[in-house]
């Protein structure tokens, strides 16, 4: 299956599909593939399907009756009946696909599933039935049938625990967000402290620049507040709304107000439970539910402390919602008229470098230190794979304060000593100097005091977007830290 050209990137993705569809083996098969919205699973779907002479339906919001109406339209017109077929269950409909596939591998593919399980609860159940191991039906076919959803806590819960296709699938594809890197290469930015206050923004999901911004990219550096305003803050754009329907889509998030205060809380530096209660205004412990509710939806992350195991910190998992907490909804009344919206943006470019970029540039020099750090073309930075990259939180007794760590990469560990491969601080806009090497080297002696890991070969890292001083840079010749800058940070060489 040769991937069309128009399908961007997705070549992990496309190979796993390749593998399912042409899976040789008799015997119809199921796969599931999930996402948050506009991430490009139909598009990417819809090409397999092209490319293998399969069939695609997407459902809709409907009754149960409406959408076994629909899709058996959609059947006659794929299979050319003379007769329209007009299922009455769903039972029906799902051995007119397997029979699909009766003499070769056919894809077929059912999208937005959640619509049709939630007008349908026995839906899943239905589909265990026909797929039964010794179920004629299925092992005279090759079928290979792809669920598709967005509802990520649902898709999450159809393959799991006491689910009725636990054990059925052999295909469970997450499709993410574009990583950094591979954003930049699809808005054709090639400036990294521009891609990267782009990303702080819009984050990796690919139909912002396509169906909602209609590649309206920043020029440059110099454009890139005309961009916000014009592409974002902009009552006229389909952004301004966006991060508001991200929650609205979720189904299980009912009370939205309640993630919202969440949401805030986060957006504002309250990654631990105590202050996200304290700006929600609730106890801590009636916020496990929320929290995972989010988690699930695929909204914010849980990042366990890279130093203290019983400490976890909460971080926005899409940019573009922790850009509209922080810099959007305190100012919504105003933008909503479209009143001076430059200088609303203008008034709140304080909080965009404090609450957005800062925070957003420490997670991707985390990101770089888990995916690109140890990469085969460049320069190997911190010694050997990580296996977890985290922030940390060192506790300084003697000065009764505690050190916050920006970059903790962590090793395999061969033994009850796991190898500490780096620590590093981010700066986004402060230019580096000795002053933050001594700093990592009196947190890296704190460390060695506790013993916990083996620091024989930890890498003292300074991420700038800034630049280091004269003698920072001396440092680094001497081989005493690994400086990293926004080109190394992009690949840029």
């Amino acid at each position: 299956m040769q991937k069309p050209a128009d399908v961007f990137s997705r070549d992990r993705e496309w190979e796993s599909l390749t593998r399912f569809v042409t899976d040789p083996a008799a015997g119809a098969t199921l796969g599931v593939v999930s996402g948050r919205r506009r991430q490009g699973k139909s598009f990417l779907l819809e090409a397999v399907c092209e490319v293998a002479d399969g069939f695609y339906f997407s459902a809709q919001e409907a009754t149960d009756a409406e959408s076994l109406a629909s899709i058996g339209e959609a059947l006659t017109r794929h299979l050319d009946l003379v007769a329209p077929f007009t299922p009455s269950n769903w039972g029906q409909v799902i051995d007119v696909l397997l029979r699909m596939g009766a003499e070769r591998n056919t894809p077929v593919v059912v999208d937005e599933f959640p619509y049709l399980a939630r007008a349908n609860p026995a839906l899943p159940s239905i589909i265990q039935g026909a797929y039964a191991p010794r179920r004629t039906e299925r092992t005279g076919s090759r079928t290979r049938l792809l669920l598709c959803g967005s509802a990520l806590s649902f898709m999450g819960g159809l393959l799991s625990g006491d689910a009725p296709l636990r054990g059925r699938a052999s295909l469970e594809l997450p499709i993410h967000t574009l990583n950094y890197r591979l954003a930049a290469d699809f808005w054709g930015i090639t400036d990294p402290r521009l891609a990267l206050l782009v990303h702080s923004v819009v984050g990796g999901t690919p139909a912002y620049r396509t169906e909602m911004i209609r590649y309206d990219a920043p020029r440059d550096l110099a454009d890139f507040d005309d961009w916000v305003v014009r592409a974002v803050l902009s009552p006229g754009s389909p952004m301004f709304l966006e991060a508001r329907y991200l929650l609205a889509e979720e189904p299980d998030l009912r009370d939205v107000a309640l993630y919202h205060s969440v949401l805030s809380a986060v957006a504002s530096g309250n990654s631990g439970r105590g202050g996200i209660a304290g700006h929600v205004g609730r106890p801590v412990n009636t916020l496990s539910h929320p929290l995972t509710v989010l988690e699930d939806a695929g909204l914010i992350t849980r990042e366990v402390d890279g130093f203290r195991a019983n400490r976890t910190d909460f971080r926005i998992a899409e940019p573009l919602l922790a850009f509209y907490h922080a810099i959007m909804r305190p100012f919504w009344p105003q933008l909503t008229l479209a009143a001076d919206t430059e200088r609303i943006w203008r008034r709140a470019s304080h909080r965009f470098a404090s609450n957005v970029i800062g925070p957003h540039f420490e997670r991707i020099c985390r990101e770089w230190a888990l995916r690109f750090a140890h990469e085969p073309s460049g320069q190997d930075r911190i010694g050997d794979l990580p296996i977890r990259v985290s922030a940390g939180t060192v506790n300084d007794s003697a000065h009764r304060t505690t050190h916050q760590v920006d970059v903790v990469a962590v090793g395999y560990a061969e033994d009850s000593r796991p190898p500490l491969l780096g620590i590093g601080e981010a700066k986004w806009n402060e230019t580096m100097g000795l002053a933050h090497l001594d700093r990592l080297r009196h947190i890296l002696a704190l460390i060695n005091v506790g013993g916990k890991y083996d620091t024989t070969s930890t890498r003292l890292l300074c991420f700038s977007g800034a630049g280091f001083s004269a003698e920072l840079q001396q440092a680094e010749r001497r081989g005493e830290v690994a400086l990293i800058n926004l080109e190394e940070l992009y690949g840029v060489r």
